[in-house]
C-alpha cells in the first residue's frame, strides 16, 4: 500500500526491463533536484579516484545515468541498445584486449549481475595492473534492511548462500544485498578466489537522502532546496554509519 500510495506517476507500472525504462530513468534522474543532486556527488567521488593516465574507463550498465556527462571520455555501456551508451555489452563477457582499461565503474550495478564471478574475472583480464574497480551499490546495515525489505521493488536476500541468483530480465534480476555479501560477510572468500583484486576501501554512507528523494521509482519526499541541509545532517551521523548507511562507495584495486 505504502510503496503505491509513494509510486511516482511515469513509472507505475513500467516493465523496468523494457530498455525504454532506462531513458525514462535518465530523464526523472535529471529532472529531480534533490536526486540529480545525490548522482552529481556520486559521480564527483567516483572521479576524483580515477586514474589521471590514458587507459580508457569502461563504465558498466550506463544506460539510466549522466556519468560520461560528467567525463566525456569514458566508455559508457548497456546490456541493451540505449541512446546514451557506446558499446552493448554484458558484463560477463567483456570485449576489451587484455589489460587495455584503467579501470571499471558502475552505479547500483553489481547486484544486478546474476554470475558476479564470471565478472571479477572478466575484470581481471581487461584492466591494467594497478588499475581500479570503483562502484556505488547498496549496503546492508539495520536501518537499511528494514528500507530494502520494505520499500525497495528489487528483490533483497542477505541470507542468500551463493553469489548467484535465477537470471530474469537485465534489470529485475537482482539481489541488493548481493555487493555487501561479497565483500563483507564473504570477503575472506572473495579474497581467496579473487587475489588481484585487492580491497582499498569501503565507505558506507548516505542512510536518508536517497530515500528521501524517491529515487527513480518514487516521489521525491523533499524539495531540492533542502539537500545541503540532509548533507550536514548526514555527516554528523559518520560515527553511525555501520548502523545507519544505506549504499556504500567500494574501490578495488588490481595487482
Amino acid at each position: 500500500m505504502l510503496k503505491n500510495l509513494l509510486a511516482h506517476p511515469l513509472t507505475r507500472g513500467l516493465d523496468i526491463d523494457d530498455p525504454r525504462c532506462s531513458e525514462l530513468r535518465r530523464s526523472l534522474i535529471l529532472k529531480k533536484c534533490f536526486l540529480r543532486q545525490i548522482y552529481l556527488e556520486w559521480y564527483e567521488a567516483i572521479a576524483a579516484l580515477l586514474p589521471l593516465d590514458k587507459n580508457p574507463v569502461l563504465e558498466l550498465g550506463s544506460g539510466g545515468g549522466f556519468f560520461s556527462d560528467f567525463i566525456p571520455e569514458v566508455i559508457t555501456s548497456e546490456i541493451f541498445y540505449s541512446l546514451h551508451v557506446n558499446v552493448v555489452l554484458d558484463g560477463s563477457h567483456l570485449p576489451f584486449v587484455g589489460g587495455s582499461l584503467g579501470g571499471i565503474v558502475m552505479t547500483d550495478v553489481l547486484h544486478h549481475l546474476p554470475r558476479p564471478r564470471q565478472f571479477f574475472t572478466e575484470a581481471s583480464q581487461c584492466v591494467r595492473s594497478g588499475g581500479l574497480m570503483i562502484m556505488i551499490e547498496p549496503w546492508v546495515t539495520p536501518w537499511s534492511r528494514l528500507v530494502y525489505s520494505k520499500l525497495h521493488h528489487e528483490p533483497f536476500q542477505p541470507e542468500a548462500t551463493e553469489w548467484t541468483f535465477p537470471q530474469r530480465g537485465p534489470l529485475s534480476g537482482a539481489n541488493s544485498a548481493l555487493p555487501w555479501i561479497i565483500f563483507d560477510r564473504d570477503r575472506t572468500r572473495f579474497e581467496r578466489e579473487f587475489p588481484e583484486w585487492q580491497i582499498y576501501a569501503i565507505k558506507p554512507f548516505m542512510p536518508f537522502r536517497y530515500l528521501l528523494s524517491g529515487g527513480v521509482s518514487l516521489r521525491s519526499l523533499m524539495p531540492g532546496w533542502s539537500f545541503s541541509l540532509w548533507r550536514n545532517f548526514e555527516n554528523l551521523l559518520r560515527p553511525w554509519m555501520k548502523s545507519l548507511a544505506m549504499f556504500a562507495l567500494i574501490v578495488l584495486v588490481k595487482d
